[in-house]
């Protein structure tokens, strides 16, 4: 059974969050980096018949592959436990279940942004986003 919050109780959780958020975000970066220039050296070896490749380079590029790839694990995990949902690691994208009128639905932030000002309907996503009102507030609801 999913964790609902409450946007209060959702709102703490961006607080707590936003820095892991940040670090995932660059954690993924640097992976991506030192994947692609491990590619690119393996590539031209192979296209230049046989370079010999700097064995220090590859070693600090695997090295740093393997530090980022842990990072990044270990602040998806932390997301994870949190009961938040990861939709875009490239904008940092996250959503909160909650219960309005009833209904699931998710409060949605995004790295950036100050705090949780919107909403969606689980189907709808981040471009059905809803502003949070009065009538959200009086009539959603968490554990």
């Amino acid at each position: 059974m999913p964790r609902y919050f409450t946007l209060q109780q959702a709102q703490d959780a961006v607080e707590r969050l936003r820095g892991v958020m940040e670090e995932a975000v660059t954690a993924r970066a640097r992976l991506a980096e030192a994947e692609g220039e491990l590619r690119e050296s393996v590539q031209r070896a192979q296209v230049l018949g046989g370079v010999r490749l700097d064995p220090n380079r590859m070693a600090l590029l695997g090295k740093a592959r393997q530090v980022a790839g842990e990072r990044l694990q270990a602040c998806l995990e932390a997301i994870e436990e949190s009961g938040a949902q990861l939709k875009d690691l490239d904008t940092g994208l996250l959503d909160f279940p909650t219960l309005y009128r009833g209904a699931e639905v998710l409060l949605c932030w995004r790295l950036g942004e100050a705090g949780i000002g919107h909403w969606h309907g689980l189907e709808e996503g981040f471009r059905g986003r809803k502003t949070i009102d009065r009538d959200f507030l009086d009539h959603h609801e968490g554990e």
